[in-house]
């Protein structure tokens, strides 16, 4: 075999890293969740809570959970619309808006990890996407 590794021990391996390289226990589902809310709030300020349930594919209940922890977070700001006061009208608060570009530039992701390898380092990562893409 290649370098001395069978078949079994390259797939060890390749999980390992993978695991490391792309994180998804709970804490990222949460961080990914929350951000998908602070963006689904962003993009249709002022949103409604079944606007933004909508957005996100899930209940409003749920959605209504979930962004009762931002607004204790201080990240959105709830409301009454003045249009309709049993609507609740939900708006990032400054420090939402910062938080939601902050996460965005941080480049700490998948594709932040990529970015920070050489040309050569990508090629070759490429190279063996394309083969285990081939291979299926």
């Amino acid at each position: 075999m290649f370098g001395g590794s069978t078949p079994q021990a390259l797939a060890n391996r390749f999980v390992a890293i993978a695991q490391n390289w792309v994180a998804d226990g709970p804490a990222e589902r949460a961080e990914r969740g929350r951000r998908k809310l602070l963006s689904a709030i962003g993009s249709a300020e002022p949103a409604t809570l079944n606007a933004v349930a909508d957005r996100v594919g899930r209940g409003a209940p749920a959605v209504s959970r979930a962004v009762e922890g931002l607004v204790r977070s201080g990240l959105v700001e709830r409301t009454h619309d003045p249009e309709n006061r049993r609507r609740l009208a939900l708006r990032l608060t400054t420090a939402g808006r910062e938080q939601l570009q902050e996460r965005a530039n941080s480049g700490s992701g998948f594709a932040g990890k990529l970015e920070r390898l050489a040309h050569s380092e990508l090629r070759a990562i490429e190279r063996a996407i394309e083969i285990l893409e081939r291979s299926t």
